[in-house]
């Protein structure tokens, strides 16, 4: 059964590039049909069958070629430029992070084993993005690949066997960085299998040219010229498109089966884990960072440690943190610490697109975080807060005084600047120390025992309520309790 569904996903792929190729077909031929027309009728008039010399109707004849010839040479003009403007576009590439061959060895062994497994050709090459997906990024999209031979419809598993020829233009396989540095090996290849799986069908001449097609008229869409006449083909194509990857998505999770499918199961359980652990320490932890023109240069660190902080937290997560007694797949490359720089650098560019380009980052490594990130933004904050209400520089003395503000109702300052000066005064007073969560970023730390100031909470109830009472209990906890009580003035 599994082999029907396989061989009929294939056939339903290769239908959809068809409908894809047709829609293309028929716009070229109503764009040469002015030309035709046109030599019709300049043919006709050459031989004397429309509008022979001296005939009555020779006037209107040649008014009609002349009017049919024009609209033919600004057809033509109109389509020759947008054939250029389609064979000159470049689809948009992810950006990512190239991985040498040398600088990888045992990933590329993975991944060309994996897919001798499944009897599907290899990527020509591995890159690496910061985000929680992998895909492959078809190198047709900008050139067209000299494919040597297309798969048979009866046998779509027959590429990628040893010795069979490759197309001149493989396939580049895009990884998502999280996922080698939290994954195991084992989960890794059982995740990439589908997608190594999903190569094969881009060696069917029909579905690669179907591919291209829609990609190229993406690519015109902002151009004013192309505009128009990339919309209409977009919207007769779309749909046959969306049918074509999904039949080609059956094909290879079909294909996949063959390659540690109950492992797959698992790995795709770590793939929601990784999403929420990685947004999280992007939002929390490295934003702040790069609020401040730093840049932590171990993001890809830092998630296994916020993915096992959320597993330890979370009960649906039970279980996984004994996972990392085995090897992660990050060493399978050589130098995984430079490359976790490299895709840290890019997950600054990428999400953080505010900072100018081409601007310098400071490197901030995760024991400096605490003092050169948490402290710094509280610092920041705290200043601000303080040159809005005019307070007195001491941050002590300036809490004293936006408590008596606050209980006099006489201003509202911000949570978040609240709460920065509170660890600004617990900083100074030497009670508590700056620290970082892995899923929450800055926190202030208790001195002593490392217990985590809960102050959320607290000051909403006293800037948003006017209840003080929980924060004061807790500024006495910290040890910066006013020095007298807050009266009205």
């Amino acid at each position: 059964m599994a082999v029907s569904n396989d061989h009929e996903s294939f056939r339903a792929a290769r239908r959809r590039a068809q409908a894809i190729l047709r829609v293309r077909g028929a716009a070229l031929a109503v764009a040469v049909l002015p030309l035709a027309a046109f030599g019709i009728l300049l043919a006709g008039g050459l031989t004397g069958h429309l509008g022979a010399a001296g005939s009555v109707d020779t006037a209107a004849w040649d008014a009609a070629r002349w009017a049919v010839g024009g609209a033919a040479a600004a057809v033509t003009v109109a389509l020759l430029a947008f054939v250029v403007l389609l064979r000159r576009a470049t689809p948009p590439r992810t950006p990512a992070v190239p991985v040498p061959e040398e600088q990888a060895p045992g990933l590329y062994r993975l991944v060309r084993e994996a897919a001798a497994r499944m009897d599907v050709p290899a990527p020509g090459a591995v890159w690496l993005t910061p985000d929680c997906d992998s895909w492959l990024e078809d190198e047709a999209a900008d050139a067209p690949s000299v494919l040597r031979r297309s798969i048979s419809p009866g046998s779509p598993g027959s590429l990628g066997s040893p010795g069979s020829p490759q197309p001149s233009s493989a396939p580049t396989l895009v990884i998502g960085s999280p996922f080698l540095w939290w994954m195991r090996t084992d989960e890794l290849r059982a995740l990439l299998a589908p997608v190594l799986a999903g190569a094969a069908c881009s060696l069917d001449p029909e579905i690669a040219a179907a591919r291209r097609f829609v990609r190229r008229l993406d690519a015109v869409l902002d151009s004013r010229v192309a505009r128009i006449p990339a919309g209409i083909l977009l919207r007769r194509c779309r749909p046959h498109a969306g049918e074509m990857e999904r039949a080609v998505a059956a094909w290879a999770s079909e294909r996949a089966r063959t390659l540690d499918y109950g492992l797959r199961i698992a790995a795709q359980e770590q793939v929601g884990l990784a999403y929420a652990g990685w947004d999280r320490l992007l939002t929390r932890v490295a934003l702040p960072a790069w609020r401040q023109g730093l840049l932590p240069v171990r993001l890809n660190a830092g998630v296994v440690s916020a993915l096992t902080e959320l597993s330890r937290r979370d009960r649906l997560a039970e279980g996984f943190e004994a996972r990392l007694d085995r090897a992660p797949a990050c060493d399978l490359l050589e130098e995984p610490g430079r490359m976790d720089q490299e895709v840290s650098l890019l997950a600054a560019r990428l999400f953080f697109p505010a900072r100018a380009q081409g601007a310098d980052w400071t490197p901030v490594d995760w024991a400096a975080y605490p003092e050169q990130v948490s402290a710094r933004l509280w610092r920041a904050q705290a200043a601000a807060l303080e040159g809005e209400l005019a307070l007195p520089r001491p941050p002590q003395r300036a809490l004293d005084e936006v408590l008596r503000l606050l209980r006099a109702a006489s201003a509202t300052p911000a949570a978040d600047q609240l709460t920065a000066l509170i660890c600004c005064a617990a900083l100074e007073a030497g009670t508590a120390v700056p620290g970082l969560d892995w899923l929450d970023g800055p926190v202030l730390l208790v001195e002593g025992d490392g217990r985590r100031a809960e102050l959320a909470a607290p000051v909403a109830l006293a800037v948003e309520h006017g209840d003080q009472e929980p924060l004061r209990l807790l500024l006495h906890q910290l040890g910066i309790a006013p020095q007298r009580p807050a009266r009205l003035a």
